[in-house]
This record gives structure tokens, sequence and C-alpha cells, in this order.
């Protein structure tokens, strides 16, 4: 195409796609608006959604993902807000057999889903249960690593699962964020940095940057 000819196309099509950005950005706001007030676990039918090629290509690829957040071989990981299974998946397969993923969700719905995939991979380190996170069925130190994938922002009580985290994660043990803009519960990282740094973490490392991001938090005592 000559580049005269782009020119053109670019000015014509600029209009249009401004014009179907806006009602997203729109309906975006409105639902951050939204859920600033009205916090709510994902419901079951949406994991579908969030878990798309996309996202496993492009932006959270599942087995990178594991290595970021920390984990490695022997683990006994804490999964909060499994979805549909995929990063729990790579997650098993990062601790090996000689370690263990549990994955919780509050939604019985969707730990059905999570033991049906489960179930259809023949995945034999991961147990999915329904579990409350400000009251976890774990005893003190007895977990290497937690991590969430745009979770937190449907915590009403942050602080107060954190605080119970930190409850069950051994010393010196992880507890790992990964959020995405497009997220309608994203938080900012000096957020998650302000609140969670005065419960017995420290900031171990960050990665990416505004658009996406993995903190990982250390247990210090």
């Amino acid at each position: 195409m000559p580049r005269s000819l782009k020119i053109v196309v670019g000015i014509i099509l600029s209009p249009v796609i401004i014009a179907l950005l806006i009602p997203v950005l729109i309906l975006h706001t409105l639902v951050r608006i939204v859920r600033k007030f009205w916090h709510f676990p994902m419901p079951e039918f949406m994991a579908p959604l969030i878990d798309n090629k996309y996202r496993h290509k492009y932006v959270q690829p599942p087995g990178e993902m594991a290595i970021r957040h920390g984990i490695s071989p022997g683990m006994h990981v804490l999964e909060v807000g499994p979805g549909n299974a995929t990063y729990t998946i790579a997650s098993s397969k990062q601790v090996g057999p000689t370690g263990k993923i549990t994955a919780i969700d509050i939604e019985p719905k969707m730990i059905e889903r999570v033991k049906n995939r489960l179930d259809a991979e023949g995945i034999e380190n991961v147990d999915a249960m329904v579990a409350d996170v400000y009251a976890l069925p774990f005893p003190d130190k007895s977990i290497d690593l937690c991590y969430m994938m745009m979770v937190i922002g449907e915590i009403p009580d942050p602080r107060k699962a954190v605080r119970e985290i930190y409850r069950v994660l051994k010393p010196g043990g992880l507890l790992t964020f990964t959020e995405i803009l497009i997220d309608p519960d994203y938080p900012l990282r000096s957020t998650l940095i302000r609140k969670f740094t005065t419960l017995g973490f420290e900031v171990k490392e960050i990665i990416g940057g505004f658009f996406h991001y993995t903190i990982i938090f250390r247990k210090t005592i």
C-alpha cells in the first residue's frame, strides 16, 4: 500500500477507533467506581472470559508467571483465586512431584470448575478447596509461598486477608501479587506496598511497570 494511501486510511480509521474506545473506557471507569464501593469475588461464569489465549500468549504466559512468582520445586504453594486453573496447572508443574499447590476460592462453583479441569488433565499435586482467606485452614508457618493474580482488589478487607496469610507463611515466605491495568480492581503498586509493608512484609522484588506488574513480598519475621 502506498504511503499516501496509508495516511488516508489512518485518518479515516482514527475517528472510528476512538469512537469504539470511548464506550469501552466509559464502561471500564463505571465498573471501577462500582467496585470501589462493592467488592465481590469473580463469578464462576466469567472465568473463561479472563482466561483467554491473548492473555496467555502476550501478557501473562502461565509458565513464565509461575517462575516470576518465585515458585520453585518442592514448595507448598497457596493460590488464592485460581480462576480457570490455567495458572494453577503451570504452578503445579513448577513445584514438581515433591511440591504441592493448594488452590482456594470462596465460590463453590469456581472450585468445582477447577477440580473438573484438574481431574481431566490428571494433575495430582494440587488440592482445590472452598476456603475463606480470612480464616485459612492451615497451621501456622506451613506455607512457602502464596500468590494472587488480579484477586486482591476483590477482597473487601485486604489487610485482614494479608494478616492471615502472614500467619500461615513460613519465616522468609513469599507473598506475590500480579496485577494488570485493564482489571477493574487494579491497584497501584504503591498502594499495595503502603498497605502490606506495615504488616511484617518487605518488598523483595518488583517486576514490570504501570500497565502490568508483579510485586514479591517477603515475610520478615
